[in-house]
């Protein structure tokens, strides 16, 4: 009697060796920032305090100097061992039925990730990872926040690329068979599978018969042309992933006003310089002590000078002008990191990438998109553009995946940044064609709405409203102070100071209120507009939910990803008669609620009706 037959182990794949001496270069560089600078204030310190002469003091600096590079080396010896015994453990494995990642020194680890569970597939590289050609490959599953995404590490270019296809190509040959085994299983399952890929082969007609839009492209594509045609040191021969059915890019126009709408660190600077000075103000008023309130009174004096005048406009005019400065450096960063922009329809899969400097490849099957979502912030609005992407289960990922994300990658998939909502269908209908029967027949929010909004956003919510309600405060407790300081109630320093609080604190709050007024007409504005604008709409197979405003979001998902629905009323709806419906998919990292207020009652017990299994179908 013949033993049974073992089957031959699977191939490892090891990553690529750069883990181990960039991966130790990079950390051993942190180290030693960090060591030179922590000797440099202790080597000043000590020359400071003991007062050494030129030859001491350079006799300690060589040893301490000495000292740091012989630790810095000892530690560079343990990092290395360290990620060469991990180089050692880790691999991955690609079976027939699913893709193993093996890691660990002394606690090892293996995950394991079925090919039918793979969300998407992404991959980053880091300015140093691209000149080498590497990158690191992030798989998500379908686990959303209960399930962190699968991180490969150093992989080359070719390497990355190769996995990808060889996990979707797994993944829809397994899909294949599944749905064989059904029809042989269940004759009666054929017709509706029949029209299920009748409806695939349809829309896969329609994307290869799609316009495609006017060639696009901007002045940096020639720089991202360049990086695919390097690839990096170790990149390694372009892998044929499947064939391009849709492909579209970024034109100047575009990659310009994406930068400048995207430039929210300028105020983060901004504040920075503010607070910058208000601390060395702080410290020479501690260092000066009671020689301070000589100053303030000869600054007084000069306030109301000419002098004072020009010497304000000037200093107002340079910050201006820095702020505009940093402003377009901010967009010119933004550009860069838009540089390369490219969203393509690859058989069933949609995948976008970026990044001049930093590189981000995202992908996913069209069949994991949640949503597709279209964003108009207040400037957006102003030029006619939106910000389109498509919502997707995200897994929660680890330290260093996280580190490298951005913008665009905390956002589900943007499928163009900056795009005329004319755009928006045909490019809907080259990309994503399973999402072109959308609702066009859209129920507005109840007429009381309107009320409600202005007292929502107007008041209860309304930032103009409350600070307006903080100035007035605060004038009228400067106005009694005053009054008791004139009646005496405060010694002569503390009344004069009293006297300076009251002249500059008087005309700050005077603009307060001005710019309260400002806000509160700008609430007004846009609780006029949301309840104009705001919407929902649905038909067979997709709903579709609107909310306006000075910005507007318009979120459209298929039925069949609603994972519960809901309404919801307050004393004050059941009483105007209008309800909160509230539809959860699972897009995100936790799942995604979108929600509309002040619905009528009875359209929203008709939506209700529509979203039970076999009800309402319009």
């Amino acid at each position: 009697m013949t033993a049974p037959t073992q089957a031959a182990p699977l191939p490892r794949h090891h990553v690529h060796h750069s883990y181990i001496w960039l991966e130790s270069v990079r950390t051993i560089l942190i180290i030693a920032v960090c060591v030179m600078v922590a000797n440099f204030s202790t080597i000043a310190g000590l020359v400071a305090e003991e007062g050494f002469g030129g030859a001491e003091a350079g006799l300690i600096m060589a040893i301490v100097g000495g000292g740091t590079l012989l630790l810095i080396l000892v530690v560079f010896g343990i990092v290395a061992a360290t990620r060469v015994l991990g180089y050692k453990h880790l691999y991955f494995t690609v079976g027939p039925d699913e893709f193993t990642l093996c890691s660990g020194i002394f606690n090892k680890q293996k995950v394991h990730v079925p090919y039918q569970r793979v969300q998407s597939v992404d991959q980053r590289a880091t300015l140093i990872q691209r000149i080498f050609g590497v990158c690191t490959v992030s798989i998500d599953t379908a686990g959303g926040a209960a399930n962190k995404a699968v991180v490969v590490p150093y992989l080359t270019k070719a390497q990355a690329e190769w996995l990808r296809a060889e996990l979707y190509n797994r993944k829809n040959a397994l899909a294949a068979q599944a749905a064989a085994a059904a029809v042989a299983a269940a004759p009666a399952a054929q017709s509706a599978i029949a029209g299920a890929t009748a409806m695939a082969q349809g829309a896969a007609t329609f994307v290869e018969g799609a316009q495609l839009p006017a060639a696009s492209g901007n002045v940096l594509d020639m720089g991202a042309d360049a990086w695919n045609q390097v690839g990096g040191v170790f990149a390694g021969p372009a892998q044929d992933t499947g064939r391009v059915s849709y492909e579209y890019g970024l034109t100047n126009k575009e990659l310009f006003l994406a930068g400048l709408s995207n430039t929210t660190s300028v105020g983060l600077i901004f504040a920075g310089l503010i607070v910058g000075v208000l601390q060395i103000v702080g410290f020479v008023f501690d260092v000066m002590g009671d020689a301070a309130n000589g100053a303030v009174e000869s600054a007084m004096m000069f306030a109301g000078s000419q002098a004072a005048a020009y010497i304000i406009g000037a200093v107002s005019a340079g910050v201006i002008a820095l702020v505009l400065v940093l402003w377009l450096i901010s967009a010119l960063g933004s550009c860069i990191g838009y540089g390369g922009f490219k969203a393509r329809r690859r058989n069933n899969r949609i995948e976008v990438e970026y990044g001049l400097l930093q590189h981000t490849f995202q992908g996913v099957d069209v069949d994991r998109v949640q949503s597709v979502v279209v964003k108009q912030s207040f400037i957006r609005r102003l030029f006619g553009f939106c910000e389109l992407s498509l919502g997707k289960i995200d897994a929660a990922r680890d330290s260093d995946a996280s580190n490298q994300k951005n913008t665009l990658a905390q956002q589900g998939i943007v499928i163009h940044p900056f795009v005329k909502m004319n755009r928006v269908p045909a490019l809907l209908a080259g990309l994503v064609p399973e999402f072109a029967d959308l609702p066009q027949e859209a129920k507005p929010v109840a007429k009381v709405a309107l009320r409600r909004a202005l007292i929502r956003r107007g008041v209860i919510q309304g930032g103009g409203f409350w600070l307006a309600v903080v100035s007035l405060l605060c004038m009228i407790g400067l106005k009694l102070m005053v009054s008791a300081a004139e009646a005496g109630a405060f010694e002569v320093e503390d009344a004069l100071a009293l006297a300076m609080v009251n002249s500059f604190g008087g005309g700050l709050l005077l603009v307060l209120l001005v710019l309260s007024a400002l806000l509160f007409i700008i609430d007004i504005i846009g609780a006029v507009l949301w309840a104009r604008e705001s919407s929902f709409a649905y038909n067979r197979r997709f709903m579709q939910v609107s909310n306006g405003g000075l910005s507007r979001e318009t979120v459209s998902f298929p039925r069949q990803k609603i994972q519960f629905g809901c309404t919801r009323s307050n004393p004050l709806q059941r009483r105007a008669g209008t309800d909160t419906i509230l539809a959860t998919t699972a897009a995100g990292s936790g799942g995604t609620t979108t929600a509309l207020i002040d619905v009528p009652h009875a359209e929203a017990m008709a939506w209700l009706d529509w979203l039970k299994p076999g009800g309402n179908r319009p």
